[in-house]
């Protein structure tokens, strides 16, 4: 064993050595990176929900340096292999806040109002985007 030691749990890897512990993102054998390609006729918000999942989870886990840029280049190789920019990752959104703090440092957690539509082609998405203007969020 050499005091390396690694556990996969659900989607990390996690690594113990003797001196410390490192986590990294863990793929099943079987992983393609296979999603919705670019050119396919599904809606925008469609295509980059895989890839805002895995910048987001990117950005959330505690990596070592060398862990988060293995991980950058793997997303990065899954968007070229599926047609998207390779400057992708500089137009995502930050992930989103649900939580704010005060100036005296007391937590605030905000309450958001939802719509849902059922998707009806054009007219949802001339609605939904009518509606992103305003505090409301919406799910398809």
């Amino acid at each position: 064993m050499d005091g390396y030691v690694k556990i996969n749990y659900l989607d990390i890897t996690i690594h113990k050595t003797p001196m410390s512990w490192k986590t990294s993102i863990y793929r099943k054998p079987t992983f393609t990176d296979m999603i919705i390609p670019y050119s396919s006729n599904h809606l925008a918000q469609h295509k980059y929900a895989a890839i805002m999942f895995m910048y987001n989870r990117l950005n959330t886990y505690n990596m070592h340096k060398e862990q988060y840029k293995i991980e950058e280049d793997t997303i990065q190789n899954i968007t070229f292999n599926n047609a998207f920019s390779i400057h992708l990752h500089n137009s995502l959104p930050p992930p989103p806040r649900h939580t704010t703090t005060t100036p005296d440092r007391q937590m605030v957690i905000t309450t958001q109002k939802w719509m849902t539509f059922t998707y009806v082609y054009k007219e949802t998405t001339f609605i939904t985007n009518l509606l992103k203007k305003t505090d409301l969020k919406i799910a398809l």
